[in-house]
């Protein structure tokens, strides 16, 4: 992600001092015309520029394989759901639709819409469906404990980008939870749920949809 480059000055500097010492370019035999390697240099260094430009702008984008499931357009899709406070923008996208409802059940929309710069760990619909039915149920009885502690726990303060995610860190809910993983492939929590579709922006989160649910530890 951190491209350095110092061939291009090097090669400029060695152009120069050949320049002066020849004192004429082509008019000293060595058939290229005067400045040719300046040119050159100066060439090769935009284009070093726009490739770590390029690369940059990759890194920054959603990645992951279930990216693909996100509508290309409207409320839903990335710029979509970036223009949105967190609540809203999964509201928008269609397979956040069970994490809506529960965060909906416990009351929790207008606190993660007005919360800034947070990491939300979004469950996607087919993690909940994995759930067995009584924790399912469990869950959806006891909206302002139990469900608010689960949930609580899938947030973190601060907005964490891909480099920086592997560690342990602190969730809303109080307990720590840890990301192992680098580049585009990481794993969240004891029970290892993978990040599917990560570094989706929010206007106050950044979301990592992940295809399993993180249980809090048990006190």
């Amino acid at each position: 992600m951190k491209i350095r480059s110092i061939a291009p000055a090097l090669l400029l500097a060695s152009a120069l001092a050949l320049t002066a010492c020849s004192g004429g370019g082509a008019e000293e035999g060595t058939g290229a015309p005067e400045g040719t390697d300046e040119a050159t240099t100066e060439s090769d260094t935009g284009m070093g520029e726009e490739e770590m430009t390029d690369d940059a702008a990759a890194m920054s984008e959603p990645f992951g394989p279930a990216c693909a499931d996100v509508p290309a357009d409207g409320a839903g899709s990335f710029d979509g759901m970036s223009q949105d406070p967190v609540a809203t923008a999964a509201s928008n996208n269609p397979e956040l639709s069970t994490l809506v409802e529960l965060v909906g059940l416990a009351g929790l929309g207008d606190t993660l819409n007005n919360t800034d710069d947070i990491t939300v760990f979004a469950p996607a619909n087919a993690a909940f469906a994995a759930l067995p039915a009584e924790t399912v149920e469990a869950v959806q009885a006891d909206p302002e404990g139990l469900l608010t502690t689960v949930l609580t726990y899938h947030v973190v303060p601060g907005r964490i980008a891909p480099e920086d995610l592997a560690g342990t860190v602190t969730t809303l809910q109080g307990a720590e939870l840890t990301i192992e993983g680098s580049g585009e492939d990481f794993m969240v929590g004891a029970d290892g749920a993978a990040v599917v579709c990560g570094n989706v922006q929010t206007a106050n989160a950044t979301v990592y949809i992940l295809d399993g649910v993180l249980m809090p530890p048990s006190e």
